[in-house]
């Protein structure tokens, strides 16, 4: 047996928790049905996203998000740390307070494809994301404002934020 590198333990991490999470949304369907999956699959990515982003930015040491350079860099630090290569997006800052956020491929997409209810599902990556912004008491704006899945309607997922310091 060899022992594993930082990277395949990030991805082997990520991916254990990535099949709990399609799982548990698996089950959430077969029992509530697909509006009260999506619901609580939502809720539930932002209750945990409040607790993950506090977890980080303490794990950071960062005590105050005054400006976009200190939400940038804390931003990309917690990014490198809850994804991985399988999931399939690019997070890229172009200018000051703009983030451009872009899925070519998308793991939650091709998960929910496979059990029959993309055409329904209300997609929860980005609640992930937003519950971070939102609990740090970032103020910005998204665009496009998405309901369902965008990569279904669109063969693409992207959201451009703007942040207000």
């Amino acid at each position: 047996m060899r022992a594993l590198d930082t990277r395949e333990v990030k991805e082997l991490l990520n991916k254990c928790w990535m099949t709990h999470d399609a799982m548990w949304f698996y089950h959430c369907l077969q029992e509530c049905g697909i509006e009260k999956a999506n619901k609580i699959n939502r809720a539930a990515m932002r209750a945990m996203a409040t607790i993950e982003i506090r977890r980080i930015k303490n794990a950071l040491g960062v005590t105050q998000i005054e400006n976009f350079e200190v939400l940038r860099s804390m931003i990309e630090c917690a990014l490198d740390l809850v994804t991985a290569d399988f999931m399939g997006f690019m997070c890229s800052f172009h200018s000051e307070g703009f983030i451009h956020w872009e899925m070519p491929r998308c793991f939650a997409y091709n998960g929910m494809k496979k059990i029959g209810v993309i055409g329904q599902y209300q997609c929860g990556v980005l609640d992930r994301f937003e519950g971070w912004l939102d609990s740090l008491g970032i103020k910005y704006s998204v665009t496009p404002q998405v309901a369902g899945c965008m990569m279904h309607t669109e063969g693409r997922c992207f959201r451009d934020y703007r942040f207000y310091f």
